[in-house]
């Protein structure tokens, strides 16, 4: 072969490697941890459930403005949002959609498919519980537990819980289901994108992305408008790296219980563990670093939620994100690759998570204490108290999940 000829198959090679073929999960979840630090570093961690509540308030503030604002819940929705397109937590979501889009299309995953009719009962059953669990916890599995935790915050440890049998209870009754009810179990079809169109569709998409980053950047005017800029390109990477693994952290507490796979948990507790460590050094006062400022607020992601709220949030969020088959992250990752039964979650999830959310602050449920605590755990055992405690409980975890893999001791029966 000539030199040009291997050249070529190397590249095709690295393409595959890049934009086709599925990544493995530990990769994928170090990428996913190491992004995360990155965001942080560049201004704020990530969520799914930012962007949901923001399209969600636009969606209320809509039926204020036909109905009146004059009574009840309407009237918390009398001012009007910010834009979705300068509203960060939107942003994020925006471009972490965009991410798995181009992802889906470059490996040709997308297509629209539209679930069985039941399916679609499930997503809208699904939305509510996954919108009011993650405004007890305090945010959804990424703010309310991946990220909570990664930010040194108590309340990850007790959404944690709630997930757990959350995610058993759910995977009994889908158990149930599947031996009871038959119905609604036609109607799926699925729409294909022919194969030379998606890689157009991918750059579409990216060229998009680096005009709205450029856009982003080139405001004079807002310091924060500016900022947005690397929070849509890193946020797109993390969809993109997200699909491309087909990384959803419920799949970490469902697999054990359901067929005794640990994979993708041991995925989730290294990217865990590598956010902790990258969140520690920026939120830790460095004396000869930003005059001994912490580059990150330490206060973000600590959520007074830290006892009953997480626990329950966690606890109904787990049973949505079962019913719907994604968490808050991999809803926004599957939308992205065009599945129906997600698009349709997030519309109920946005709703349910806005009213819930504007119900807990006009009642400062939160802030006065009603949720449970705010506990930022190096305030209680220090930077080093800390890690060791995260890194502990993430082994403990290891222990459990591989010893339930070869006992199968915790699967759930059917």
């Amino acid at each position: 072969m000539s030199a040009e000829s291997v050249l070529a198959s190397k590249v095709k090679e690295l393409y595959k490697t890049l934009c086709q073929t599925e990544w493995n999960p530990t990769v994928t979840g170090v990428v996913v941890g190491f992004l995360s630090v990155m965001i942080m570093a560049w201004w704020r961690p990530w969520g799914a459930v930012g962007a949901l509540r923001s399209w969600g308030d636009w969606m209320m503030y809509g039926v204020a403005s036909v109905f009146g604002s004059d009574s009840g819940l309407l009237a918390l929705y009398e001012e009007v949002p910010r834009s979705i397109f300068i509203n960060s937590g939107s942003v994020i979501g925006l471009g972490f959609i965009a991410g798995a889009f181009i992802s889906a299309c470059l490996g040709k995953d997308f297509a629209l498919r539209i679930p069985p009719y039941r399916e679609m009962v499930k997503a809208v059953i699904a939305g509510i519980l996954m919108g009011v669990g993650a405004s007890l916890a305090g945010g959804c599995n990424v703010g309310g537990f991946y990220n909570a935790i990664g930010n040194l915050s108590a309340n990850g440890f007790s959404m944690m819980l709630g997930l757990v049998f959350g995610v058993i209870l759910g995977l009994k009754l889908l158990y149930l289901e599947m031996e009871h009810i038959t119905w609604g179990s036609t109607g799926s079809k699925t729409f294909s994108i022919p194969g030379p169109v998606s890689p157009v569709l991918a750059v579409v998409a990216i060229v998009a992305i680096i005009a709205g980053a450029y856009a982003y950047a080139g405001n004079e005017d807002s310091d924060y408008v500016a900022s947005l800029s690397g929070i849509l390109v890193i946020s797109a990477a993390l969809g993109y790296a997200m699909q491309r693994g087909r990384w959803c952290m419920v799949q970490g507490f469902r697999e054990p219980h359901m067929t005794g796979d640990c994979t993708m948990a041991k995925s989730v507790m290294l990217s865990i563990v590598i956010v902790a460590i990258g969140a520690a050094v920026l939120k830790y006062g460095v004396p000869m670093r930003a005059e001994g400022e912490a580059v990150l607020n330490p206060a973000h992601y600590v959520r007074g939620t830290f006892g009953w709220g997480s626990v329950v949030g966690g606890f109904v969020f787990g049973l949505g994100a079962m019913f719907a088959g994604g968490c808050g992250s991999g809803t926004l990752w599957r939308v992205g690759e065009g599945q129906v039964k997600l698009m349709m979650v997030v519309p109920f999830f946005a709703l349910s998570t806005s009213m819930m959310t504007a119900w807990i602050k006009d009642n400062d449920f939160e802030s006065d204490g009603v949720l449970g605590s705010y506990v930022y755990l190096p305030d209680v055992f220090g930077y080093g108290g800390t890690l060791t405690l995260i890194v502990g409980a993430m082994m403990i975890w290891y222990v459990v999940v591989t010893w339930n893999e070869d006992t199968n001791k915790l699967i759930v029966p059917m």
